[in-house]
């Protein structure tokens, strides 16, 4: 698909440049392995979307050991946004853009069980694993701020969109043709807090009609659980213990993650 992609963007504009690279974010080593290769390639990141995600699947450990939803969702994102940190920090007016959704309203971290260990839900491991996307945007932003970085962080959600993402919830399946909107339609939000002019440092789109599910974008505020700094903090923590990739923050431009 990436491939296909390529080709796409390349056939409808002959002077594009773009490339695929290929990363599992469910496989810490994958992550790691496409932040040596970008960082490789590329000395400058003007625009990261973390935007790959999984829906209410069955319980399934990662290789790492982790409940597959925190891991891919969450885990992952942070993982690579932390290996790539050195490339942002060297290009002014970066932006990180994280996809969460609508359900994160449902979403309560529970640092008990942040794995689904004692007791799995697949809806609430996965509205726990959107919340933490929330929760990493806006510790990431206090975290810019706090270095001087010259980057903001973003977020997003895509509303019910009609895709196959829910292939384990039967009936937002069959919702999905009287509810959900276009894929492009929902890609809309996220391409909103890449691009426009006057999106700051910790704003949150999402569609603006039929209470967030449908619309065109708009600026939409988070649960409350989404702004708590405790929270956030020690989400941040426990996130670079078990990936592994500890942000190193700049002193002057000097900036990594290791």
């Amino acid at each position: 698909k990436g491939e296909a992609a390529v080709r796409q963007i390349e056939q409808e504009d002959p002077d594009a440049k773009a490339e695929f690279l290929q990363v599992d974010l469910a496989d810490l080593a994958s992550v790691r392995r496409f932040g040596d290769e970008f960082s490789s390639h590329y000395d400058r990141l003007d625009l990261l979307i973390n935007n790959a995600g999984i829906m209410a699947t069955p319980f399934a450990k990662t290789a790492d050991g982790f409940e597959l939803q925190f891991a891919t969702n969450h885990l992952g994102h942070f993982a690579l946004t932390g290996l790539l940190l050195d490339r942002l920090v060297r290009t002014p007016q970066a932006r990180v853009v994280t996809v969460s959704s609508w359900g994160h309203h449902f979403g309560v971290i529970d640092f008990d069980d942040l794995h689904g260990e004692k007791d799995y839900d697949p809806g609430g491991a996965y509205a726990q694993s959107k919340l933490a996307n929330l929760l990493f945007t806006y510790e990431l932003q206090r975290r810019f701020e706090g270095a001087g970085v010259d980057a903001l962080a973003a977020a997003a959600h895509p509303g019910w969109t009609a895709t196959k993402l829910p292939a384990h919830r039967r009936m937002v399946r069959m919702l999905n043709p009287l509810i959900g909107q276009t894929p492009e339609m929902g890609a809309l939000s996220a391409l909103y807090a890449a691009t426009a002019a006057d999106v700051q440092g910790g704003d949150y789109y999402g569609p603006g009609s039929w209470g967030g599910l449908r619309g065109h974008p708009a600026k939409v505020r988070a649960s409350d659980r989404a702004y708590d700094a405790a929270v956030a903090a020690k989400l941040w923590a426990v996130s670079e213990e078990l990936s592994g990739v500890r942000y190193r923050w700049p002193v002057g431009n000097e900036n990594q993650a290791t």
